[in-house]
């Protein structure tokens, strides 16, 4: 069985992106940072968008830029393996990008029983709100930013149940950031 994990930066007041949709203000390089996310990182996990993350994720970690500034990471990027779920999307060009159009809920549960190396959601707020009112979140993985963005999206935008979660680890940042990982009840 694969586990489902979310990994997002939201800022204090709870946004994980601004009222523009951007998400360039949880951009970071300190060396403390790319040890952290490299460690957590590890393993060949499935990334699960849905249509506007992968957009903005295909449209910068193709790119010579990302490739010259990031090449670790946009060669994790680029090579991992990802499901986009779409109902506007006709094609999925990102290499190793599977588009799905079906019930999300649905397709989601079968993946997890199958065998695999984890799926992993980043930004995706719609997909977060959908599988976290389904329950089929194992883990969240939240990185808190010490800034006010003033207005944004959460995403848990629609969620009607109040699922418990168990803080199972936190660390602090130098620069202020905090990493919290909760699992359900």
């Amino acid at each position: 069985m694969q586990k489902l994990s979310v990994f997002n930066h939201v800022s204090l007041d709870g946004y994980f992106v601004d009222a523009k949709g951007d998400m360039s203000w949880a951009r970071r390089h300190d060396p403390e940072w790319e040890h952290f996310v490299s460690a957590n990182a590890s393993g060949e996990a499935t990334l699960l968008f849905g249509r506007v993350t992968y957009d903005l994720m295909a449209g910068y970690w193709t790119t010579p830029l990302a490739i010259k500034n990031d090449p670790m990471w946009a060669a994790r990027m680029n090579d991992s393996p990802k499901v986009v779920f779409s109902r506007t999307m006709e094609r999925a060009s990102w290499n190793n990008t599977e588009l799905m159009k079906g019930d999300l809920v649905t397709a989601v549960q079968k993946s997890k029983q199958e065998r695999g190396n984890g799926i992993v959601i980043l930004g995706s707020g719609t997909i977060v709100a959908q599988l976290t009112e389904a329950a089929l979140i194992d883990e969240f993985q939240i990185v808190l930013n010490p800034l006010v963005l003033g207005a944004g999206r959460t995403m848990f935008e629609g969620v009607t149940r109040r699922p418990k979660l168990n803080l199972i680890s936190s660390r602090a940042f130098a620069d202020g950031n905090v990493a919290l990982r909760y699992q359900p009840a």
